[in-house]
């Protein structure tokens, strides 16, 4: 990332992940669930935790720790999912993702934002937009355009394509 990509002041959404704090771009996130009832998908890539009914539509939910390379964390009361829209290359899509906690809305300026680290930290930089700081806080947003491949979402959207045509099959049965 050059500092020339994030020029204007923009909102995020902060969660957090083990300790340390995450922020998604707030123009992606539709809305923000307690945890639902989760249904499991066969055959889904490992960090896809199933699906869930958002007002009669599937959406798919996955798990962030998972993908990250973090260990499974117990779902507790705090646990969301943070229903957004991601681009599959020219295609928009509707995804969930699960977070330990979701905090606040953020305002970031373009001089708070500084590019991810080439080297020493435990996270994929290529999925990183920057790195914000509030007060004494880092704030490491995430692209989530780019935090899943086409690939694994064209993956997660045949499999609970499959998953939903083999339900419907057998409903009428």
């Amino acid at each position: 990332m050059t500092e020339s990509q994030i020029t204007e002041t923009a909102l995020y959404l902060t969660f957090k992940m083990d300790e340390e704090v995450f922020a998604f771009d707030v123009k992606q996130v539709r809305e923000i669930l307690d945890m639902a009832p989760i249904t499991k998908v066969p055959r889904a890539p490992e960090f896809m935790k199933g699906v869930i009914n958002v007002r009669g539509s599937v959406v798919p939910v996955v798990d962030m720790r998972t993908k990250f390379g973090l260990a499974p964390a117990e779902t507790t009361v705090d646990t969301r999912i943070v229903v957004m829209e991601v681009l599959i290359g020219e295609e928009s899509a509707i995804l969930g993702a699960m977070a330990d906690s979701v905090h606040d809305v953020v305002e970031l300026e373009p001089e708070q934002i500084e590019g991810p680290p080439r080297m020493g930290t435990r996270w994929r930089t290529e999925f990183i937009k920057g790195i914000g700081k509030q007060d004494e806080t880092f704030i490491i947003i995430i692209d989530i355009d780019k935090l899943f491949s086409s690939d694994e979402l064209a993956v997660v959207q045949d499999t609970t394509g499959a998953s939903l045509d083999m339900e419907e099959t057998e409903l009428a049965a």
